[in-house]
């Protein structure tokens, strides 16, 4: 692992700890919320259902709630995923993380990704909350990843993120796509990157590639990593 000149603090606060499989319970998000108490989390990372449990388990704190929409093939219509944007900020979630209508993107039409992105965006910036619009990386060509970061940017994404998690192994963050993802929009939006985040070394790849928040589950062990690695090059 090469040196960083990352604080811990600085990295903690770039990570959305995230909890979105299936089968996740009551207990594992109290325990998620906790962990990003006790750890300096920038935000958590959940669904839906559960964004009102993060509300009442953060209360008091700066941790910002994302949620999910579309969730996670992004093939509902924009009317659903407003609606459920709507639902997620009122119940706490000041974050949207949004997967873009894939289908449609792959036909190349890009009024219908557009409108889609668009319609989520104005939902959420009337309610003084981000979107991060999550393209699926993994499954697109280099043409498409490049029309998707256009569209993105043009209708009003915050971040434009790599990918759900949920696309089949080695479809997560790469840190190629990384550096297209910066090249095609500059330094005017975020860059998440999420999906097989799951070592230090990995995290900091992201990081030098132009990454600016990271979506990881092993969040807690990372930040351990991060902290064995720089005692050692102290001699601590």
């Amino acid at each position: 692992m090469k040196k960083s000149n990352l604080s811990e603090q600085k990295l903690a606060k770039i990570i959305d700890h995230t909890a979105l499989k299936p089968e996740t319970q009551h207990k594992q998000i109290v325990q998620l919320c906790q962990e990003a108490c006790e750890c300096g989390f920038g935000a958590v990372c959940v669904a839906p259902t559960w964004v009102d449990v993060a509300k009442k388990e953060l209360r008091g704190t700066e941790i910002r709630i994302a949620s999910v929409i579309g969730f996670p093939h992004g093939n509902t219509r924009s009317q659903v995923k407003a609606f459920e944007a709507k639902r997620a900020i009122e119940l706490g979630a000041n974050e949207l993380d949004m997967v873009i209508n894939i289908g449609a993107l792959k036909d190349s039409n890009e009024e219908t990704v557009t409108k889609d992105i668009e319609t989520v965006a104005k939902v959420a910036h009337s309610n003084s909350s981000l979107v991060k619009v999550i393209i699926e990386a993994g499954i697109l060509t280099t043409t498409e990843k490049e029309l998707a970061c256009r569209l993105a940017k043009q209708a009003g994404a915050d971040f434009i993120k790599t990918s759900t998690g949920f696309a089949g192994d080695g479809k997560g963050a790469k840190v190629e796509d990384i550096r297209l993802m910066r090249n095609c929009i500059g330094n005017t939006l975020g860059i998440k990157a999420a999906g097989g985040i799951r070592d230090c070394a990995t995290a900091l790849e992201m990081i030098r590639a132009g990454a600016n928040r990271l979506g990881c589950s092993n969040s807690v062990q990372i930040l351990e990593q991060f902290r064995t690695q720089h005692c050692a090059e102290a001699g601590i």
